[in-house]
């Protein structure tokens, strides 16, 4: 196996040191993916300008955790799900919906089932989906614009699900109770 250097303030490239600093004053530590992204000081910036972008998008809280972990599953991703598990207990969303993505089982609406389905198309089609799966993306309350949006979030954990996967990036301890394993 390749090892990846999991950097901090003190080792990373001249380049990523404020990014890391910034990191830590917003996350209380410097979480492992942003250590691992670090040796490359583009893909670190460029992650957390699309995670700011993203916050920053028309979805709500439930709807960028049905995005997110969408991809974090369908990507099988051992570092992600857990993060994203902490995230969204941090930002109030229902234990419900978490585990319903967790365990790929139905989602408590058809609203949010509806999201998770088109960025699943999105995700296995490469962006090649069907007319008619915009439009019933569309005709479940969504807009062009969050067509869009979604795009911006696989963007995202393409980068740190491709990242974590190649550096096989340990589990935060902190997100360590939220372990996570793909249902057979």
């Amino acid at each position: 196996m390749i090892e990846f250097q999991i950097h901090d303030e003190t080792t990373a490239p001249e380049a990523s040191k404020p990014l890391l600093e910034k990191s830590r004053k917003a996350n209380g530590r410097v979480p492992g993916l942003h250590g691992v992204m670090a040796e490359a000081p583009g893909l670190l910036e460029g992650y957390g300008v699309l995670h700011r972008l993203l916050l920053n998008s028309s979805f709500d809280k439930d709807e960028l955790t049905v995005v997110w972990q969408t991809v974090n599953v369908e990507h099988n991703c051992h570092y992600c799900v857990p993060a994203h598990t902490a995230i969204a207990k941090a930002m109030h969303v229902d234990d419900a919906i978490t585990d319903a993505l967790r365990n790929e089982t139905p989602l408590p609406n058809a609203h949010l089932e509806a999201l998770r389905s088109f960025t699943l198309s999105m995700v296995r089609g490469r962006g090649n989906v069907d007319d008619s799966e915009v439009q019933a993306f569309l005709d479940a309350g969504f807009t062009k614009r969050q067509v869009l949006e979604v795009v911006l979030g696989i963007a995202q954990k393409v980068m740190s699900n491709y990242t974590n996967h190649l550096a096989h990036t340990p589990v935060d301890e902190v997100v360590g109770k939220y372990e996570w394993h793909k249902v057979a």
